[in-house]
């Protein structure tokens, strides 16, 4: 039995409502999103619903989301942080 480590990640977020996401990544897979602030149902549900996906399929998934007026989203943010953990792993 080998034990993988996970590596943790906090996100500054930009231009949105959450200010900061917490992860945990391991072997490329997502675990334990946490956002600080916005819109809480919301965040937890999109938090769950990723949870074990791989950090390219979030990417793909949640890229270019919009809200409102603005020109991303808590959702986009997710898929850049997930681009910087790929970066990081890479």
């Amino acid at each position: 039995y080998r034990r993988i480590d996970m590596k943790h990640y906090t996100y500054k977020t930009q231009g949105t409502c959450s200010q900061l996401i917490d992860f945990d990544v391991e072997q490329e897979t997502l675990h334990n999103v946490q956002f600080t602030n916005g819109c809480d149902g919301n965040l937890k549900a999109i938090a769950s619903l990723v949870e074990g996906q791989s950090l390219t399929k979030v990417k793909e998934l949640l890229s270019g989301i919009s809200c409102g007026s603005k020109s991303t989203s808590c959702g986009d943010q997710l898929s850049k942080a997930c681009d910087v953990a790929l970066s990081d792993l890479a």
